[in-house]
């Protein structure tokens, strides 16, 4: 056996205020409270190291629910506390994928079915938010395991630093399928990253697409807050447009005013997202159906279609191949693992996007999975600032994306990652359309942690982290 075993762990949060709300489905957030996590682990010898893991407990989109947010906020907040206890006393030794996949199928699964107890059915928190309450300390199990060993996370994914292949992480069915595989052989190898990666910025439904929409209450801050004025600053060349899901004129006009105005600025791609809030796959057909008609540039630009349906795919199991037999159309908040994505591809879901806050363990099996099975890739956004930027694009880079990555968290809280971009300027800053990658560091996720907290000291920055 090989690997290492968690010591300890330490939690943390931090409040962070949007310069513009961002519209989830019918919710709009103005701020989000994000958890960190870091990890001590040791192995063979006395040698230890420790990680990072960090990301936005993002409420409207993990919990969509009439109860209030506070409500919501402090259930999850409650949860990492529970689970930053369940690891602290964890005994499980190896690699971190199979820490990973053990954790939660033990220890996260009983303490989820525990807070719901009891709860009736508008009170039981999704096992979407579970996830991701839960992908901080695995985020950090997975960098300490770099730590360790003093090389990059992502070179560990192999038969020399792994006890298991494949087929230990999946059901009986796929044990011939993946046998003698390992995730590296579905990665990107190190040598052939791109150092730069193509960005998608979103456009909110919030957002003021054109001058006749501002209202006067737009932050004059040094940021962009018209589309065009960021797709100038930032040399976009793919937008992701969040669309209501529950009124086809307006989400319709959206796509032709922000396609016209993709045209016109040299932008290449547009997504539609809609959230969950569809049930009729005749909503989705007929609006994509009128632009092929009325608007053929506009429809030709679209590259795929996110997540129109309820992420609740057992519940709403909808044969969706009259969707993506128009466009590409990739699962999102109901790929909460490998398996949902098998349940996806058997109702005609084509591709499969990508998020580290459902874990890496969990995002690593699915992207295998969806590999092998010939479903294509995306690695979405969940507005990652700070620390939980990082492994969100190295994913995207290791994957091998339709399109590069999502990152819009310079749109929504710039100044939240101040000090974290004076160490990454490229993976905080988008220019001439794409992220810089080169300035990451060799071991772990490449964070550079002592660069960034000497940033953070030299310019006399606020460290507004409390420990939990």
């Amino acid at each position: 056996m090989t690997g290492i075993k968690l010591n300890s762990c330490r939690l943390f949060f931090r409040k962070v205020k949007m310069r513009v709300p961002l519209k989830f489905g019918p919710e709009t957030t103005t701020a989000v409270v994000c958890a960190r996590a870091e990890v001590v682990v040791s192995g063979t010898g006395a040698k230890g190291a420790s990680g990072w893991g960090e990301t936005p407990l993002s409420i409207a989109w993990v919990w969509p629910s009439s109860l209030s947010y506070e409500y919501r906020l402090s259930r999850l907040m409650d949860f990492c506390l529970n689970l930053a206890k369940a690891w602290n006393s964890s005994t499980y030794t190896g690699h971190p994928m199979e820490i990973g996949r053990q954790f939660i199928e033990g220890e996260l699964t009983s303490l989820w079915k525990q807070v719901n107890e009891g709860c009736g059915e508008a009170e039981k928190m999704p096992w979407l938010a579970a996830l991701v309450c839960n992908s901080l300390f695995d985020l950090a199990l997975h960098d300490a395991f770099g730590m360790f060993h003093g090389i990059s996370t992502w070179e560990t994914y192999t038969k020399d630093f792994m006890n298991y292949d494949l087929s230990w992480y999946y059901t009986d069915k796929y044990k011939d399928v993946f046998a003698n595989t390992y995730p590296a052989d579905y990665l990107i190898p190190t040598k052939k990253i791109s150092r730069f990666l193509p960005v998608w910025h979103l456009v909110g439904a919030k957002d003021a697409v054109t001058q006749q929409e501002l209202t006067g209450d737009e932050p004059c801050d040094g940021y962009p807050v018209l589309l065009t004025d960021w797709i100038e600053k930032d040399g976009l060349k793919c937008l992701k447009v969040k669309l209501t899901g529950t009124d086809s004129d307006w989400d319709y006009g959206r796509l032709v005013s922000v396609g016209n105005i993709a045209l016109t600025s040299g932008v290449e791609w547009l997504s539609a997202d809609l959230n969950c809030t569809v049930t009729d796959c005749a909503y989705v057909n007929d609006i994509l159906d009128r632009l092929m008609w009325e608007h053929p540039k506009i429809f030709k630009m679209i590259l795929y279609v996110e997540q129109p349906f309820p992420y609740e795919i057992e519940k709403y199991p909808l044969d969706v191949r009259s969707v993506s037999a128009r466009k590409p159309l990739f699962m999102d908040e109901s790929a909460h693992d490998w398996e949902f994505v098998a349940m996806g591809r058997n109702l005609g879901w084509s591709g499969v996007a990508l998020k580290t806050c459902k874990t890496m363990t969990g995002a690593l099996l699915s992207l295998c999975w969806a590999k092998k099975h010939g479903m294509t890739l995306m690695v979405q956004d969940l507005t990652n600032p700070m620390l939980a930027q990082i492994p969100h694009v190295e994913l995207a880079a290791y994957a091998g994306t339709i399109m590069g990555v999502e990152s819009n968290a310079m749109q929504f809280y710039p100044e939240a990652s101040k000090a974290e971009a004076r160490i990454h300027p490229g993976l905080y800053t988008r220019k001439d359309g794409v992220l810089d990658l080169s300035s990451l560091g060799k071991e772990g996720f490449g964070y550079r942690m002592a660069d960034i907290e000497a940033a953070r000291t030299e310019a006399d920055l606020l460290d507004a982290w409390e420990e939990a």
